[in-house]
């Protein structure tokens, strides 16, 4: 009977750990937050100007809405046999969306409006989000079990992952700027949704 419950044991123990995830690949999900700044008007064009004149700087222009993140790790570096391993890495992300909302109640027809344009934006701003997620994901492929030979001090891993991570935060980069033209140029969604909003009203 003792060695039946044993295996029964043992087996149960298996199945555990077959389902469960490496600790180095454990599961995450992002913080996400949303901020906003006042804009002033009773009419779409108003609200528009308004947006203009205080929308968040982004460069060397103001935009309408602005994705940002703050992005830390927690990395076990471990020596073996003269090398270093990068045993595991979890990230912590938090996104931040920052969007713009009126300081006074506007008119029914102008509302309706507004609600179309803010939905339209806010959709804009969380497919950077997902850029984001996505740059982080590809962050961890690259990096988890990475082991640099001749580097008992962990020190040359880390040259190593600074290349690797800045060539991943450049293509996102690159990527949200496409993404901005796209959507900012002749015929895009943005573009559509602000011709809405100063044209509705």
């Amino acid at each position: 009977m003792e060695s039946v419950v044993s295996r029964v044991r043992l087996c149960l123990l298996l199945a555990a750990l077959v389902a469960s995830p490496p600790a180095a690949h454990a599961e995450w999900k992002p913080v996400e937050k949303v901020e906003t700044y006042a804009i002033s008007g009773q009419s779409g064009p108003e609200l528009y100007r308004s947006i203009g004149e205080n929308g968040p700087n982004v460069g060397a222009a103001r935009a309408i809405a602005h994705t940002n993140f703050k992005l830390t790790w927690t990395r076990d570096y471990q020596a073996r046999a003269g090398a270093c391993v990068l045993v595991s890495a979890k990230p912590k992300l938090i996104i931040t969306y920052t969007l713009p909302s009126p300081s006074a109640p506007l008119p029914p027809a102008i509302q309706k409006n507004w609600e179309v344009f803010l939905a339209g934006v806010s959709a804009h701003e969380k497919v950077h989000g997902a850029t984001i997620v996505d740059m982080v994901r590809k962050i961890e492929a690259a990096t988890v079990g990475l082991t640099v030979a001749d580097d008992p001090k962990c020190s040359k891993i880390r040259t190593e992952m600074t290349k690797r991570l800045s060539a991943l935060s450049q293509a996102q980069r690159q990527a949200s700027r496409d993404f901005d033209r796209v959507e900012l140029g002749q015929g895009g969604n943005l573009q559509k949704l602000i011709l809405a909003l100063v044209n509705g009203g």
